[in-house]
């Protein structure tokens, strides 16, 4: 769609800090993120709403995004990830995305208030989209992103 910012990250006409691609989707830095290493991941096709996503993507999808649920925290040295996703209320952006926020206890984040906390320079963005995107292909190769 010519209009969805995510669909110009997609085709490469709109530069974002990309951590992750698959066939599936793309990972990148939230340019407003709750915590520093704050994901989004989106498919590939514009599609606004989890209900509008085709039954046949649904697995890939949601595979690169368990891999990338154990790829923050464990490039990130957090105890754990926030995954969440919106549909129509609260969703900036008319695209089908899943948030994956680093966690760790006591980090402040309570109920659905997010706090925003901005990254220092696109340097640091860069820093943070290229150590969860090496996890994330370390994950996928060895394919040991599955975690009880």
């Amino acid at each position: 769609m010519a209009d969805c910012v995510f669909c110009g990250i997609v085709s490469g006409s709109v530069p974002a800090f990309l951590v992750a691609s698959d066939p599936a989707g793309l990972a990148f830095l939230d340019i407003r993120p709750v915590f520093k290493g704050h994901v989004l991941v989106i498919p590939r096709p514009h599609v606004v709403t989890l209900p509008s996503l085709d039954p046949s993507l649904l697995e890939g999808y949601f595979r690169f995004v368990q891999l990338l649920s154990a790829a923050v925290p464990a490039a990130l040295q957090a105890q754990g990830t926030f995954v969440a996703m919106n549909n129509i209320v609260s969703q900036s952006v008319p695209h089908l995305h899943t948030h994956v926020v680093p966690r760790t206890k006591g980090d402040g984040l309570r109920g659905f208030f997010w706090p925003r906390h901005k990254y220092d320079s696109d340097d640091e963005a860069a820093s943070f989209a290229e150590t969860i995107g090496k996890e994330y292909l370390r994950l996928s190769v060895t394919d040991t992103g599955r975690r009880e």
